[in-house]
């Protein structure tokens, strides 16, 4: 058997369907002449006779009718796959989103409402969690994350870095005795996090003041004057809250990460580039 085209099922469908040489032309658009050689070859490939030809049109054959619901399955799956593409091509759809919940709220969302004026039919996810989001097992199509991607079939590449300083609050700072900071540090599931191993190497074996398990409830603490908090500059700064110092040692890069398959997607694209974009814009901010 020999390759089948697409267009000459196209042609057998129309005939199927009027019945006549000239208006299955007329319904593609294409000459009688062309249309007759389309069903010729199609018969060739298939190496069967699809078509009675009577004085007053065409009827299928046997072998015809059994064929015909197998190419209406192909002319379905034909238009899903053009929907499809014409969906991925003006940018219509859901990116999954992953990224820190830091980051979500006072780079990504303040941003957001431009780019959704610019691409109205593109909706975005938000995925936050402390924990990794795993690409490669589709929890997200993309991520903003400050953890450098070791596995996976992911792209990535470094796109800013995020600052840490150590804060306090105004009454706090003016009762401050520098040998014995309040340190407000994170529960025992976060002891991973570079705030949580700096603030445990200033502890020294003493016990923290108070633990949580955000960032938002470390930036209460410090704002009621209970201690000194590490704190990612973007979340501490348009705050009352005082800097004591940069640690500059915990600063952690910005990766953009996105699922390999995925990189040649324009909606995938289009969000990774706002997302890129935006990191370089706000660095200053950031640091």
């Amino acid at each position: 058997m020999n390759e089948m085209i697409w267009d000459d099922t196209k042609a057998f469908l129309a005939l199927a369907r009027c019945g006549t040489l000239t208006a299955a032309a007329t319904s593609l658009n294409m000459g009688i002449a062309t249309l007759s050689r389309k069903i010729e070859r199609l018969e060739h490939s298939l190496q069967t006779p699809l078509f009675l030809r009577f004085q007053t049109g065409y009827q299928l054959t046997d072998e015809g009718k059994n064929l015909l619901t197998n190419a209406e399955a192909m002319e379905t799956a034909a238009f899903a796959f053009s929907k499809s593409a014409e969906k991925e091509s003006q940018l219509i759809g859901r990116v999954k989103v992953a990224t820190a919940e830091n980051l979500a709220t006072h780079l990504i969302l303040p941003a957001l409402g431009l780019f959704q004026q610019s691409y109205p039919n593109l909706h975005i996810d938000l995925v936050t969690d402390i924990h990794t989001a795993n690409l490669h097992r589709r929890d997200a199509d993309l991520a903003l994350r400050m953890v450098r991607p070791t596995n996976g079939n992911v792209s990535f590449q470094r796109v800013g870095k995020l600052g840490y300083g150590l804060y306090c609050s105004a009454y706090y700072q003016k009762e401050r005795d520098d040998a014995k900071d309040d340190f407000i540090q994170w529960g025992e599931h976060y002891e991973h996090l570079p705030a949580a191993q700096w603030i445990s190497g200033q502890l020294a074996g003493k016990e923290p003041i108070i633990t949580t398990t955000s960032v938002a409830t470390q930036v209460t603490a410090c704002l009621a004057g209970i201690g000194v908090a590490i704190l990612p500059h973007p979340v501490a700064r348009p705050t009352k809250l005082v800097c004591l110092a940069d640690i500059p040692e915990i600063n952690q890069e910005i990766y953009l990460v996105i699922q390999t398959d995925l990189t040649q997607s324009k909606r995938i694209r289009a969000v990774a580039d706002f997302l890129s974009e935006l990191v370089k814009t706000h660095q200053d901010r950031l640091n």
